[in-house]
């Protein structure tokens, strides 16, 4: 049983990934041509919301499944965390190196560290309220204001261009999860309709999201394993490869400052919004608390606070350069966690 629990999750993973590059991907990006947003504001917001939609399907799935299943959606989102913030940036600083643009990486910066001091301080008596809720989705939506203001208050001007030929066509032949995932890709039908394609991929999402908590969660109760444990490494790694795999095709394509935009901009949608607006929708309906296991709590903060110091620390001493080593060194300490993880939940 536990061998098929992992068949179906792999498969969902393959599912929620082509679904979220083929349909999600490709018609934000549409939108974003559209309406002539820039790559570093459509990086922060479009694409991160875009490839974040798992880890939101995710939590809203966990927080309305009969039981007290929210530490799925926590775990989730504090590990989907750390994978941007070190795997993607460092896989990003790998493929490709050149000067970024600091002004909108600082604002980036200020409002993530800003979300997980909210974070912290809803979570460490152990309940979330409608008035705590509410504050996560209001930050959020500072965040998308500021992006207006940010470039009146620190101007700056944005080198990067898409370097391919049909930048307006989504990208059908991508990374893939194994054969399997490349067979079913013979199974997608062509969307001209972006907005179609939108709404079908919000559907598939979350669909594909409720197979990952369900089998997610009898994998956990099969290895006597906790739920939190579950979310933090095999839902937190499926999750975020959508988010790596827009980040490695915008990067390819001369686009890094996006890419890096995306990973953090994804982890202050994970949390604002990944955790923010699911609990206002229940708190408003039932109108009473949501309990959180803050057991881990302090772990937790600290690794957040923890790869949000090194980031910065890593730019300071490049002056906003990507380079190749720090890049190793930031995949090496993600995948050492990873392994720790692992190997003390086993």
């Amino acid at each position: 049983m536990l061998l098929l629990y992992l068949f179906i999750i792999l498969i969902s993973f393959g599912c929620l990934h082509l679904i979220s590059e083929y349909y999600f991907i490709g018609s934000l990006d549409l939108i974003a041509k559209r309406f002539k947003i820039t790559s570093d504001i459509a990086g922060s917001t479009l694409m991160a919301a875009g490839s974040s939609v798992p880890e939101l399907a995710v939590v809203i799935v966990a927080v309305s499944k009969t039981g007290q299943h929210e530490g799925i959606g926590i775990g989730t989102i504090v590990g989907s965390a750390l994978f941007n913030i070190l795997m993607i940036v460092g896989v990003v600083m790998v493929l490709y190196r050149s000067k970024l643009v600091w002004q909108p990486l600082l604002r980036d910066l200020v409002f993530y560290s800003i979300s997980i001091g909210i974070l912290y301080l809803s979570f460490r008596d152990g309940s979330i309220n409608l008035l705590e809720s509410l504050s996560f989705v209001v930050v959020y939506g500072v965040y998308v204001v500021s992006m207006v203001y940010w470039k009146k208050l620190f101007p700056y001007t944005n080198p990067e261009r898409v370097r391919h030929k049909n930048p307006e066509q989504p990208v059908k032949k991508l990374w893939v999860i194994g054969k399997l995932t490349h067979r079913l890709m013979k199974f997608l039908p062509e969307i001209k309709n972006y907005f179609l394609a939108f709404v079908l991929s919000i559907i598939g999402i979350t669909a594909f999201s409720w197979v990952l908590v369900e089998y997610a969660i009898r994998i956990s109760q099969i290895l006597g394993i906790s739920e939190v444990i579950i979310g933090l490494t095999i839902l937190a790694v499926g999750t975020s490869i959508p988010d790596l795999v827009a980040s490695v095709i915008v990067t390819r394509q001369g686009r890094p400052g996006m890419a890096i935009n995306n990973a953090i901009g994804s982890n202050i949608f994970d949390i604002l919004i990944g955790f923010g607006l699911p609990w206002f929708v229940v708190l408003l309906l039932t109108t009473k608390t949501i309990n959180v296991d803050n057991s881990n709590l302090t772990t937790s903060m600290s690794l957040l606070a923890g790869s949000l110091i090194l980031l910065v620390s890593t730019f300071i001493i490049t002056k906003w350069q990507t380079k190749k080593l720090i890049g190793g060194l930031l995949i090496f300490l993600y995948l050492s966690y990873l392994i720790y993880e692992i190997v003390n939940a086993l």
